[in-house]
């Protein structure tokens, strides 16, 4: 009894160590890089570190500072792992008596006043334009969302391997880039900021809508990147794109409950029950919103932040303001002409003008080669042809929508509404 009393308290310790790290993993590792120069061993020396806490933790409890701990511990690696590399050139010694120079394990140090410029170091280095975005997705999910390779794998459904890969290389393109671990320059911060915005929403969108795999929604992947959000809009206070992003990501939130039926499969947004929209999420993306809009002028996350609002203030589908989202898709389109946004644009119209006006505009899409392989532009058409009774051209572009997505459960019900209007009735949902 008392064995497995103890294994349950081990198990419990380690389960506390893991959570720990997973709030303030960002922390050490900006922290460490600030003094190693070097994110790709920070945040090594960062693992080292955890491998220590899940050995001594569980026995001797948590610090009072866990953060405190962590980076402590971290340097001390650092120093021991200069020091033993006395054949190193200078620069890497000089390095090394810098970071022992005074140097006294503190682990209740308070890490509150530097960490913020820490912090935005590492984002912008985890989000260099140097790096791919799939590298930077994975980078700053392990550098700053404090994942392990293998849930970023599990997340992104792909193997293991290659999102360690990935991280390795985006590591080392970094150091073969020289990329200085610094913030950048107030002119090349708003240069480099969009990269870094592309990164959290890259994230969140996986995670809403899966491009792969047999679950509609990953909304771990969700929490992750409305995290790094909410982080941001602390480190970069005065950006209204960044308020933007964070209040679009918080109002697409409020929907996850109501997204996916009891089968899991997806339940679409005029079918959805809103009253299990969250209306705390609402509050605070409505609030994110309103602060975007006294910043600047709306850029294009903030615009597609207003068109959720449109959508979350409407108590009912009926009560949507079409013509607004409407006008809204138009100017997203001059700020990032898209199809993608077109395509949008046609939606909105169509319930602002009737399908024929949508599908219209839908066709005029069907030429762009961006949109080839995109299934949701077969989709779409099949809804409005279905809507105007012409259900054979309906059925056969719901089948080709089915056969281009990579989510089973997306291809199931684009399926069953091809089912429907091979009936020659209109699709229930």
């Amino acid at each position: 009894m008392r064995q497995q009393e103890g294994s349950a308290g081990s198990a419990e310790a380690h389960r506390t160590v893991e959570a720990v790290w997973r709030i303030e993993s960002a922390k050490v590792v900006a922290v460490l890089a600030r003094h190693v120069r070097d994110v790709g061993w920070a945040e090594e020396l960062a693992q080292d570190a955890l491998v220590a806490a899940l050995e001594q933790w569980p026995r001797d409890g948590v610090p009072a500072n866990p953060a405190a701990w962590l980076t402590a511990v971290g340097k001390r690696r650092a120093i021991d792992a200069v020091r033993r590399r006395q054949t190193l050139d200078r620069k890497l010694v000089e390095l090394g008596r810098d970071l022992a120079e005074g140097f006294t394990p503190d682990f209740d140090a308070n890490l509150d006043q530097p960490i913020q410029d820490d912090l935005l170091r590492l984002v912008f280095t985890a989000c260099h334009p140097v790096l791919p975005a799939p590298a930077r997705a994975a980078l700053t999910l392990r550098m700053l969302g404090g994942l392990t390779t293998t849930e970023i794998a599990r997340a992104f459904l792909v193997p293991e391997s290659t999102i360690a890969q990935r991280i390795v290389r985006a590591k080392r393109s970094l150091a073969d880039a020289s990329v200085p671990y610094e913030t950048p320059a107030p002119a090349e911060r708003a240069e480099r900021l969009p990269s870094v915005l592309e990164v959290i929403y890259l994230i969140f969108n996986e995670g809403y809508s899966a491009t792969a795999g047999d679950d509609w929604m990953r909304p771990a992947l969700c929490a992750d990147a409305l995290r790094l959000a909410r982080i941001l809009c602390g480190l970069m206070p005065e950006q209204a794109e960044v308020f933007g992003l964070t209040a679009l990501l918080e109002i697409q939130t409020s929907r996850n409950a109501a997204r996916v039926g009891p089968d899991g499969g997806p339940v679409l947004l005029f079918e959805q029950d809103r009253t299990r929209w969250n209306r705390l999420f609402i509050r605070r993306g409505l609030a994110a919103l309103d602060r975007a809009r006294t910043l600047g002028d709306a850029g294009p996350y903030t615009l597609q932040a207003e068109i959720a609002a449109c959508h979350a203030r409407a108590a009912a589908p009926a009560d949507t303001d079409w013509p607004r989202i409407a006008d809204l898709y138009a100017r997203l389109a001059t700020l990032v002409p898209s199809p993608v946004v077109e395509l949008n644009r046609a939606v909105a119209v169509s319930f602002a003008a009737g399908p024929a006006a949508g599908l219209e505009l839908a066709r005029s899409l069907v030429d762009e080669p961006a949109l080839a392989d995109y299934h949701l532009l077969p989709a779409v058409l099949g809804d409005l042809l279905a809507k105007l009774g012409r259900y054979a051209e309906a059925r056969v572009e719901f089948d080709r929508a089915a056969e281009l997505t990579g989510n089973e459960r997306e291809r199931a019900l684009l399926r069953e509404r091809a089912a429907a209007c091979a009936a020659g009735t209109a699709p229930t949902r």
